[in-house]
């Protein structure tokens, strides 16, 4: 059986305020398209569907698109809920949808009961395992305490239960959206250490012959049968270095798996410089950036004027912009009392637009803000005291 093992859609998501819609729209045709031409019997989509429990129209409108292809193709496609999808929202209408091919495993209580395909080598059951919330889950599975590894691990108990009692050779693949013990996480993530300590360890998905694992965003391999597909798209400049892919999962008759990497569509590459602004505008090394999405990191002594509106004429798609200035000021380490020690309220509140807003000073228009509300705040304070007295 050939499965496609993709998931952290994140449909909705925006880069650094970029729109990435035309490019999830991309990922999606492009996805449609493989399970095509490769004649894939099966798609898994480990969670984080949507990057937001609320997701917007226009989000919604592409999940309803790929919904309608995939099922007009007649290839079954199993849908977990990952810790960014409202499992309820992302599960209306799953028994209807299920008539048609399109599996939403967004239910705790449906973990052990899974969606059975077929070939010619016999059963395969899919169970989908939604993104489990320690709190919100520990009762359904009769724990008193314990975090991610307990409610995953008890959740586990139940599938390997349900396959005990299936036709012997019967193959088992497990989605599940988890941190494993093991992977390497980027920056665009969201925390899952609410709940108890993050990570579970491998060895909870003993006893399946294929783990199709979302959350992390990074394609990595922990074993033979564990595999992260990563997000399709990068969504952090951590992720500069990643390939983006989907796994094609071949399972043989006897439960082995042979996986190989699907490329997905890059919309535009990322690129991290580093250098005082000068070098940045007059380095030829950077001609190969000039059209990718630039983080760029000045490390001149002191801030240049305008610095972003420079960068954007040699790198137009210059999203981020840091300073580390070289040498450093020696307050890196120091306390917010030492780093504010002796400067005004208005020093303060300046340095705070700057640290907040990297690239712009305060402008004449914005420092008469500060100064006017500062000064209110100066005259309601004197009239409390006055009241006081």
């Amino acid at each position: 059986m050939r499965l496609l093992h993709t998931s952290d859609w994140h449909l909705g998501r925006s880069f650094h305020r970029e729109s990435l819609h035309d490019a999830q729209r991309a990922f999606l045709d492009h996805l449609v398209e493989v399970v095509r031409t490769e004649r894939v019997d099966a798609v898994l989509v480990a969670g984080d569907v949507y990057d937001r429990a609320l997701p917007g129209l226009d989000a919604v409108a592409l999940f309803d698109d790929v919904l309608f292809r995939l099922a007009g193709l007649g290839v079954p496609t199993v849908f977990i809920s990952g810790n960014h999808d409202s499992a309820r929202r992302l599960g209306v209408g799953s028994r209807l949808i299920d008539r048609a091919g399109i599996h939403l495993r967004t239910d705790p209580d449906g973990c052990a009961r899974p969606v059975l395909l077929s070939d010619a080598h016999g059963p395969v059951a899919v169970y989908g395992l939604p993104y489990l919330e320690p709190a919100l889950v520990r009762e359904r599975f009769g724990l008193d305490r314990g975090g991610h590894d307990g409610v995953l691990g008890a959740a586990m108990d139940a599938v390997r239960a349900d396959l005990a009692a299936r036709p012997a050779g019967t193959r088992a693949v497990v989605l599940a959206h988890a941190f494993v013990t093991g992977g390497a996480p980027s920056d665009s993530e969201r925390d899952i250490t609410v709940g108890g300590v993050a990570s579970v360890p491998a060895s909870v998905f003993d006893g399946v012959h294929y783990a199709a694992l979302g959350h992390l965003h990074g394609s990595q391999t922990l074993a033979p049968h564990l595999r992260y597909s990563g997000s399709p798209l990068a969504y952090s400049f951590s992720e500069e270095h990643h390939r983006k892919s989907m796994w094609l999962v071949d399972l043989a008759a006897d439960g082995s798996v042979e996986a190989e990497r699907v490329d997905c569509p890059v919309p535009r590459p990322l690129a991290r410089l580093r250098g005082t602004l000068a070098d940045l505008l007059a380095d030829p090394r950077h001609t190969p950036h000039e059209g990718s999405w630039v983080q760029a990191t000045l490390t001149d002594p002191a801030r240049p004027a305008n610095p972003m509106d420079e960068l954007r004429r040699r790198f137009p798609h210059t999203l981020q912009l840091l300073f580390d200035p070289e040498g450093g000021t020696g307050d890196g380490e120091a306390s917010y009392a030492a780093r504010v020690s002796g400067r005004t309220d208005l020093e303060v509140a300046e340095g705070f637009v700057r640290h907040v807003r990297p690239g712009r000073e305060v402008d004449a228009v914005e420092h008469a803000w500060l100064v006017e509300g500062l000064e209110a705040v100066r005259r309601s304070t004197e009239r409390a005291r006055e009241e006081a007295r």
